[in-house]
């Protein structure tokens, strides 16, 4: 009634303003009654009449319609004193205050802002028909969360000076399950099968951990699309959706949905074309044609085609190339011909190469990781690959690359790199505790982007029960222009071995090092390290037999002069939690026969990661490490053995619990062989923007044994383990917790279900 009753009140107005204006006048002044929060100025600004016009019907009714138009006033009228105007008004009153009750699921900020965003706010004149478009509104948000049955109720309380408040009454009800989802006219697959695509569900023990059995119409949208790419995929070309049923049960708490669709038949590709400007020949371009003759069509396939293309075109400077998909479809024969015509555009050239973000870090830092060039033609893989070199220093937490193009030059674009930086050092002094050492006391500074320079420098001590460490280091990754690494470092160490559940002996070190890195491709590096060290072993009480040994035949200090050699890959995406590619290091080390002690030891390591969604990513990795004595050592010595247990190999078993024991002493004698590895489904966790935290679920694997002993490496003696663990990037360094359960722990094995450490991997 609302819009009718405004309408027949403006024709009323119309006609008495026409009838009181029938004798034209000139307007000497003009009078306004009736307002109460309008100015009389604001008045007059939107009334077209002023003093000295002339007036006649048509005139003031033109006035009239332009005063309503404001959407200010219930009833406007004008009357004539004279030659004086007077326009009397009714105000609409304004809205002083919403006030929204009974919302729960639903922020009161919320609903303000959604209000907010068609233009509803307080202060905004009030008419009834305003109630009805806030409970539309209102209704839609509560839809959107799968609440149905909400029911939404207003009441208008009059306040002084023609204002009015709005209280919001929402009983929300409850969310609406879905109970039933059914697909119909499949016929060449199954139902469930086709039903496990979808993101929507029915309620499950899964999830109840999500909001998968709520309806939304957007996710349902999403679900017909990959239903569509899963048909397309197996080469149903005419597949087709009829028609798309959601109906609410009477208590809107239940929703059901039904999927009609047509499959049609499979459809085999009978030849692969290119087409259009190809500037490359096509012994380069066919290997790249992922769809064969005579192979099913797969829309997955024909769109990474695309892809592929593009991308190598892009290699060629044509930044901007586009490759369409023709198929042409025979029906009678379920065949289809597929041709993907090449429009290459210009060939691209890049003008600047900008950096933004970098505060800390200087210039020269990220322009020499640029694989792309400036002034040289554009490249996809270049660009690409100058991407992951920024992400691969550990310096940022995101890196991101623009291409604007170049105005008025329409064969150029600029580079733009946006880093945002991380924090990549600190300075600590700090208390701590660990389930093997106890209390720590420790103080360190340490900057792997030292000044800016991206020169990583460190100096720290820390202390506890079992250790007491000094430490520096300081490497230059550009030591040359061409990357060639240099760094060295100075160590001292105080362990208590008994203290780290090894056994009964104090192990002094001090010594120091020289290491120089060579790039030799992309992503391989060769190091090479060469290390003096002193050690001092001092038996306590009850040492292992193997110490007693040793020291007899070898004394109890040491002094010995390493060389090292190192080879590592590295294709992983980002240093900080990566998500694709993989990292491996093969390494030996040799102690020269110059001092006291001769010995070797080798080893190898990878890691891979596949990522499975946005939000999930498959880890695997493993190492594996061997050592002996040479010359007139005879054996490795015990200090340089490797241990097993603990969150470095196989979580749920207590730190170096693993392996061979002395059989008088009952502690764990370490091996020269060590064999570990894991599996891990990964996901971040994200705060805001804050990425600084990854949960994962695991399973591990490993031991050592000691084959100087004749001890064989035997399957069997590989213990496992599963849990789930935490890494979070603390301000004081990668802080891991894990809890695991051991699955084939035996009689003598320690196990411990909850580990954490300070430091590690990532």
């Amino acid at each position: 009634m609302g819009p009718l009753r405004n309408a027949l009140l403006l024709a009323g107005v119309l006609l008495i303003g026409v009838v009181q204006a029938a004798e034209p006048f000139t307007v000497s002044d003009i009078r306004a009654e009736g307002l109460q929060r309008i100015s009389a100025g604001t008045l007059f600004n939107y009334l077209p009449i002023k003093v000295g016009d002339r007036v006649d019907d048509i005139r003031s009714a033109e006035a009239l319609k332009t005063l309503f138009r404001t959407g200010f006033f219930d009833d406007v009228r004008f009357e004539r004193e004279g030659d004086i105007l007077i326009v009397i008004v009714d105000e609409r009153p304004a809205i002083a205050e919403i006030k929204f009750t009974g919302n729960k699921d639903i922020e009161t900020e919320q609903l303000e802002e959604g209000l907010r965003g068609i233009g509803l706010v307080e202060g905004q004149e009030f008419n009834t028909s305003l109630l009805e478009r806030i409970k539309q509104e209102l209704t839609q948000l509560y839809f959107a969360r799968g609440k149905y049955g909400v029911d939404i109720q207003s009441t208008v309380t009059p306040l002084e000076r023609n204002r009015v408040a709005l209280e919001i009454d929402i009983s929300e009800g409850q969310v609406a399950k879905i109970r039933q989802i059914r697909i119909i006219g499949n016929e060449d697959f199954e139902e469930d099968d086709l039903i496990d695509l979808f993101q929507l569900t029915t309620p499950s023990v899964f999830a109840f951990f999500s909001d998968a059995d709520q309806y939304s119409k957007q996710k349902l949208a999403a679900d017909i699309e990959t239903l569509r790419s899963f048909y397309l995929d197996q080469g149903y070309l005419r597949f087709a959706i009829n028609s798309t049923q959601v109906s609410i049960s009477p208590d809107r708490r239940h929703v059901y949905i039904t999927v009609n669709l047509t499959e049609g038949e499979p459809y085999t590709v009978s030849a692969v074309n290119l087409s259009g400007e190809l500037v490359l020949s096509d012994e380069e371009l066919t290997p790249l044609v992922l769809l064969r003759p005579g192979a099913i069509f797969s829309r997955r396939l024909a769109t990474a085609t695309g892809e592929v293309l593009s991308q190598r075109l892009g290699d060629e400077g044509f930044a901007f190339a586009n490759v369409n998909t023709v198929p042409e479809i025979d029906d009678d024969t379920h065949q289809v011909v597929v041709t993907f015509f090449v429009d290459p555009g210009r060939r691209v050239y890049v003008r600047r190469i900008n950096m933004r973000g970098n505060n800390s870090t200087r210039d020269e830092v990220l322009r020499r990781e640029m694989r792309q060039m400036e002034s040289a033609w554009f490249s996809t893989s270049k660009v690409n690959r100058s991407r992951a070199r920024l992400q691969r220093l550990g310096y940022f937490e995101e890196v991101t690359v623009e291409t604007p193009a170049v105005a008025g030059s329409p064969d150029e674009v600029d580079l733009e790199f946006q880093v945002k930086e991380r924090a990549a050092g600190n300075i600590s002094v700090g208390v701590g505790f660990s389930q093997t050492q106890g209390i720590i006391l420790n103080a360190s500074i340490s900057q792997d982007n030292f000044f800016g320079s991206g020169k990583q420098v460190s100096f720290g001590f820390d202390t506890s029960k079992a250790n007491t460490r000094y430490v520096y280091n300081y490497l230059n990754p550009y030591y040359t222009v061409d990357g060639i690494s240099r760094g060295f470092g100075l160590f001292f160490r105080k362990t208590d071995a008994e203290e780290l559940n090894i056994t009964s002996a104090n192990v002094d070190t001090y010594g120091g090092n020289m290491t120089f890195g060579l790039p030799l491709s992309e992503n391989n590096r060769i190091r090479f390290t060469t290390e003096y060290k002193n050690t001092d072993l001092t038996l306590g009480t009850n040492p292992r037999t193997d110490l007693i040994a040793f020291v007899a035949a070898n004394g109890n200090n040491y002094d010995t002069l390493t060389v090292a050699i190192g080879w590592s890959d590295d294709t992983r995406d980002q240093a900080i939690f990566p998500t694709r590619g993989g990292r491996q290091r093969l390494f030996g080390e040799v102690a020269l026969p110059v001092f006291d002690l001769t010995y070797y030891t080798a080893g190898y390591e990878h890691a891979r990661y596949w990522p499975l969604s946005r939000a999930l990513t498959v880890k695997l990795d493993g190492k594996v490490t061997y050592g002996d004595g040479y010359g007139d050592t005879a054996v490795l010595p015990p200090f340089e053995k490797f241990f097993a247990g603990g969150l470095n190999c196989v979580r749920g078993f207590e730190e170096n619990s693993l392996g061979p024991r002395d059989p008088r002493t009952g502690d764990p004698l370490g091996g020269n062989m060590r064999a570990c590895g894991r599996a891990e489904l990964l996901t971040p966790l994200t705060f805001g923007d804050i990425k600084s935290v990854r949960l994962s679920g695991f399973f591990d694997i490993g031991n050592v044994f000691d084959t100087m002993l004749a001890e064989k490496f035997k399957f069997d003696e590989l213990r496992y383990s599963v849990g789930v663990g935490v890494t979070w990037l603390s301000p004081i360094g990668p802080l891991t917790f894990s809890y695991a359960f051991p699955l084939n722990d035996v009689a003598g094995d320690e196990t411990q279900n909850f580990q954490f450490q300070l430091g590690g991997s990532f």
